[in-house]
């Protein structure tokens, strides 16, 4: 049975996830989407300018935000505060669920990763996008309703607690416990 959060303990939440380091932070988990519905967890992925993380069904999936229906460009890659995972899922065994691809201890806010803002992560660097990645029915459903008020608040929404749309700029290898620095702009 699922157990879900109520918004009195998400909010709680608020000043541990602000606390998460500005600049310099931690890959926590990889997880990649092979089918609608599955994750593998990964320790190593490789992240490449066109396919976005190798394997992922992101190219495949297309976008209801582009004209044609074909994938976009400004979500090939969704990070996920780990802080903010730990908030809504519990269990670690759970993030992957939210369906991001890669979960990390770092800010990820607005304020802090402005859209264009850009990232080492391993040996790969990834730009913010200005798109919002809001939460959607399917994240109600694995996480509750609270949870999606939670993350499409305007709070929700500048910390970016659903998580962050991003692009591949520079090929690369991420791995587990590898540093994700912001780059100076």
């Amino acid at each position: 049975m699922l157990q879900y959060v109520d918004l009195a303990q998400l909010e709680e939440s608020l000043d541990h996830i602000r606390a998460a380091p500005a600049d310099l932070g931690t890959v926590e988990l990889i997880a990649r989407r092979p089918a609608v519905d599955e994750r593998e967890l990964l320790t190593e992925a490789h992240l490449d300018t066109r396919d976005g993380l190798e394997g992922d069904t992101w190219r495949v999936r297309g976008s209801s935000r582009t004209t044609d229906g074909g994938p976009n460009p400004d979500s090939q890659l969704t990070l996920m505060s780990a802080r903010a995972a730990a908030a809504i899922a519990g269990e670690r065994e759970r993030w992957p669920l939210a369906g991001d691809q890669i979960y990390v201890d770092l800010d990820l806010s607005t304020t802090n990763l402005q859209p264009g803002s850009r990232v080492q992560i391993g040996s790969a660097v990834i730009e913010f996008s200005e798109t919002p990645h809001t939460g959607c029915a399917k994240f109600q459903a694995r996480f509750g309703n609270d949870s999606l008020r939670f993350v499409n608040s305007p709070v929700g929404r500048e910390l970016r607690l659903r998580g962050a749309n991003c692009r591949v700029a520079v090929a690369g290898v991420v791995r587990v416990g590898d540093t994700i620095r912001k780059l100076s702009t």
